[in-house]
């Protein structure tokens, strides 16, 4: 990879975008810090910049200058920004900061087009689309997703019970075994790990497979996947609860054990990848 002015533009030009969009970015890794809702941003910047180096190769800067293709996305971010100031009372502070993250993605993006072209944005194309996962969802949404993680969560842990027959009863969150009721809370949503479970097992399809086909599915399996081992913590804990030792519902396994079952979820999506590994060599022998 050769140093030349194209390297020179484009670490200029992020500097300057940096600074002007100083504010967004510093309020949200601030979130992201303090909220473990949007603890998996910390990884997204790293990510992209680890794949797009690793990819460095296969950079060529481009002879001239991008310009067509680049302007139109900094002018479509020009153009959100300045939307989201003259309408601004029309925003709450969570939805403006997505949206003004939103922009400066889509401003950095044209940044590196004008400075490396179409041929190498289409290498990191991967990178580059990831990096959208830096904007935050405002509270509305995030509310949503937390809300349906509660009822999937408790109806995963209905089915553990059934399938075990332990009887059970479900309003809503609640769940009612003999000996217990549980409420699945926002803060049993397990919407931390279920981010980093996503964020992780797109990477991993990413750079372990190859057919997009795979990538998708593997990708699909991961919602489900995290509402499940979170209705596995909730049937396993009740059932410490209730049979063994009621120290169990607010003990260590309660507010300590989610990486646990984390990792169990993540095994499972080491098993999808291998089976879809070994499916794509499969295919490729065939063909």
């Amino acid at each position: 990879m050769k140093f030349d002015k194209h390297y020179v533009a484009f670490a200029a030009l992020s500097a300057a975008l940096l600074l002007t969009g100083g504010r967004a970015f510093f309020e949200t890794f601030a979130l992201s810090a303090r909220n473990d809702e949007y603890t998996h941003i910390l990884l997204i910047l790293p990510v992209s910049a680890t794949l797009i180096y690793l990819e460095r190769q296969r950079l060529q800067p481009a002879r001239g200058w991008e310009l067509r293709l680049s302007a139109a996305f900094i002018g479509l971010a020009v153009v959100i920004i300045c939307c989201t100031l003259l309408f601004s009372t029309s925003f709450t502070n969570d939805v403006r900061l997505s949206i003004h993250m939103f922009a400066l993605v889509l401003a950095w993006i044209g940044i590196f087009v004008l400075c490396f072209g179409r041929r190498s944005a289409r290498i990191v194309l991967f990178p580059l689309l990831f990096l959208f996962g830096l904007v935050p969802f405002p509270q509305k949404v995030l509310d949503s997703i937390i809300a349906q993680l509660q009822l999937g969560s408790a109806w995963s842990a209905h089915a553990l019970f059934t399938v075990c027959g332990v009887p059970v009863i479900q309003h809503g969150v609640f769940l009612t075994i003999p000996g217990l009721t549980v409420q699945v809370a926002q803060e049993c949503s397990s919407i931390r790990s279920s981010s980093m479970l996503l964020v992780t097992t797109i990477i991993l399809a990413q750079v372990l497979l190859r057919s997009p086909w795979s990538k998708a599915l593997v990708i699909g399996l991961a919602v489900p996947l995290s509402v499940a081992k979170n209705g596995l913590r909730i049937f396993t804990i009740a059932m410490l609860g209730t049979r063994v030792d009621p120290g169990y519902l607010t003990g260590r396994l309660h507010h300590q054990g989610g990486i646990l079952f984390f990792l169990i979820a993540l095994l499972g999506i080491f098993a999808v990848l291998i089976i879809c590994q070994r499916a794509e060599g499969t295919s490729l022998k065939a063909s």
